[in-house]
């Protein structure tokens, strides 16, 4: 076989299993919140700049990103997730983790082949009893949002986002309330519940230092349970109304695109073929 042609081959050959190898890059996305954060009952402890809330996520954070790393993660993307991403550090993050800050857009990233999303100090929907400062998106903003006929929250939204990309939500880490709802949709996620909640603003919280060592091990145990997570998938058309509080009533007048409705004052729906058009079209249009 000429010299040449030889080269050529290993080159390719080379080139080819270096793309695979990039493909199958197993990289994990935490999505953060502060409201189910152990330790974390009352609202003032929710403002961005509030240094013992901060440290307390950045531990669950960092416990959950130890977790991953040691189960065989070869990356974990960190979203500041909470208030307009004000509230981690890369100072303060594990030092093997990425931090991803601002808006990420429609997709949030999901194109990117993660094989699984975790949810750190997440909260439960609104409208839920016994949940620690529970609603969807905005407490001051959203009354409740109905999905094809069933009110859901941030943790419903993302997992049906993610699963738009065939990626599981394989960890939540938050109150009883949040775990209840995520398991409601992905039974087989792993779930660590660091408090209970008594009322809108009253809990029964594990110490930072148990609730880290709970992340840590359900980190672990859920990353080895990647490719037995199902992807929480929405099939066919997708309804989405977002009712609003009277303080943030929408203008009777205002502009409206293609799939998009008003249903009442303060109520406007949002059509899909599929759960990511009618996601964009709410969020980002």
């Amino acid at each position: 076989m000429d010299y040449m042609l030889v080269q050529r081959l290993i080159f390719f050959t080379l080139i080819f299993w270096c793309g695979l190898s990039a493909q199958m890059k197993k990289a994990v996305f935490l999505v953060t919140d502060a409201e189910g954060v152990a330790g974390v009952c009352r609202q003032e402890q929710t403002d961005p700049e509030n240094a013992e809330m901060q440290k307390l996520l950045t531990g669950e954070i960092n416990a959950a990103v130890r977790g991953f790393l040691a189960a065989g993660a070869d990356e974990v993307v960190v979203w500041d997730g909470h208030d307009g991403s004000r509230t981690l550090s890369a100072l303060t993050i594990h030092p093997q983790a990425k931090l991803a800050m601002g808006s990420l857009g429609p997709t949030m990233l999901m194109e990117r082949n993660f094989v699984g999303v975790a949810y750190i100090g997440q909260h439960a929907r609104a409208n839920r009893k016994r949940a620690v400062m529970a609603h969807s998106y905005s407490s001051l903003g959203i009354q409740k949002i109905i999905m094809n006929g069933a009110e859901i929250g941030e943790i419903e939204a993302i997992a049906a986002l993610a699963g738009s990309f065939d990626v599981p939500a394989i960890l939540l880490t938050g109150d009883q309330a949040a775990a209840d709802d995520l398991e409601a949709i992905v039974p087989e996620a792993e779930l660590a519940v660091v408090k209970e909640g008594l009322g809108y603003y009253s809990c029964v919280s594990l110490s930072a230092e148990a609730a880290q060592k709970l992340i840590e091990q359900k980190a672990i145990a859920a990353f080895k349970k990647i490719g037995q997570v199902r992807p929480y998938k929405i099939d066919g058309p997708v309804t989405i109304e977002v009712e609003r509080t009277t303080r943030s009533t929408p203008q009777p007048d205002a502009p409206l695109g293609p799939g998009v409705e008003m249903v009442d004052a303060r109520t406007i729906r949002y059509r899909g073929k599929d759960f990511l058009e009618a996601w964009t079209r709410w969020r980002f249009q």
